[in-house]
């Protein structure tokens, strides 16, 4: 009851000035909003003062009406009596401006990720300096995360006087649990190292066609743990993240994304090879998916009863690349059983009439 009495007290004694700190937060941040208003009208790029706005706005208002709040008890606290419920008041209001601080720096962050993406489009057609930026991006936030939450976390935690004699007890002791603490999480330690390499080096970016255990498909997402494999069936395969780091795997857009697509046909030893290498250019000239650049055709094999050809051809990225094997291997099959029957893998018997 008494504890009440206190805080009413002190409600009516800074209730006046609390008023007016609010109101000089509140017309402080909409001056700063008038400006922003300003300048995103003259800015070249209005990209960024739109995520900034996204992102920045309410944390910013918050950290304004805490600070000003926090200066406004401790100018009245200065010549007046300092009482348990004030000393209460004046960390809350302490611990409001480290969530708001937090709050804001995450907003940054999100703000440089919104801003980065919309530069850096991944959708479009050259994407490779676009996924390596996506994939650091989507790294490096989640890094920036945990910093953030754990620095906010501990000085919220030493706002409190029991919490700091806490921590001093412990630190006589603090050499034998940071020993079992790093046996304990060697392993995690390591996966984030490798998350980190995966970010500098990057063996491998976001939307980068792979091929993963047997498994053919697009790198959808990164952390700092794992990764996930969007595969052409549309299933999800979760990998390590230590796999990229340590084994072997193929990666179709390390470079860039056009790709040779190999298609093979089995034929008769009596086929025409001009005019079907004639007919494969032919067919292939007018097709949409081919880049121009690569197309032959080139006998790799003779067996017993057929040989074997190959046919080359070039594509911007996979996913063009497997549709145009596929129209042009049933292109093919359909011109050789169509003009060159004859031509078709056969089985060749001789009988002999011994009566």
């Amino acid at each position: 009851m008494q504890e009440y009495s206190e805080y009413k007290e002190l409600l009516m004694h800074y209730g006046f000035t609390l008023a007016i700190a609010l109101l000089i937060a509140w017309l402080a941040y909409w001056q700063l909003v008038r400006i922003y208003r300003r300048m995103s009208g003259q800015g070249p790029d209005k990209r960024v003062y739109k995520a900034i706005k996204s992102q920045c706005g309410k944390p910013v208002l918050m950290l304004f009406v805490s600070v000003f709040v926090l200066l406004a008890f401790k100018l009245h606290l200065s010549g007046s009596m300092h009482s348990s419920a004030s000393e209460t008041v004046r960390q809350i209001i302490s611990i409001f401006i480290m969530v708001s601080f937090g709050w804001l720096m995450a907003g940054i962050v999100n703000a440089i990720e919104v801003y980065l993406t919309g530069v850096y489009d991944v959708s479009s057609k050259d994407n490779l300096k676009a996924r390596k930026v996506h994939t650091q991006l989507r790294i490096m936030k989640k890094i920036a995360f945990v910093v953030i939450f754990v620095i906010c976390f501990s000085c919220i935690v030493m706002t409190f006087e029991k919490a700091r004699q806490f921590g001093t007890s412990l630190l006589a002791s603090a050499g034998i649990i940071g020993i079992v603490i790093g046996l304990a999480a060697q392993k995690s330690i390591g996966t984030i190292i490798a998350g980190l390499q995966i970010a500098i080096t990057q063996p491998i970016r976001i939307d980068d066609v792979v091929i993963v255990e047997g498994e053919w498909g697009n790198i959808e997402d990164i952390t700092m743990t794992y990764v996930v494999v969007r595969i052409w069936d549309k299933r999800r395969l979760i990998v390590p993240i230590n796999h990229f780091i340590e084994k072997p795997f193929q990666n179709w857009t390390r470079v860039s994304a056009d790709l040779i697509g190999t298609i093979f046909l089995q034929v008769d030893y009596s086929v025409e090879l001009d005019k079907l290498r004639d007919y494969f250019m032919s067919a292939l000239a007018g097709n949409s998916r081919w880049d121009g650049k690569v197309a032959c055709m080139q006998v790799t094999n003779c067996g017993e009863r057929t040989v074997e050809l190959r046919f080359l051809v070039g594509s911007p990225d996979a996913s063009l690349a497997w549709e145009l094997r596929c129209e042009m291997r049933e292109k093919l099959l359909v011109f050789v059983r169509d003009n060159y029957p004859d031509s078709l893998p056969k089985f060749r018997a001789s009988v002999s009439d011994k009566s």
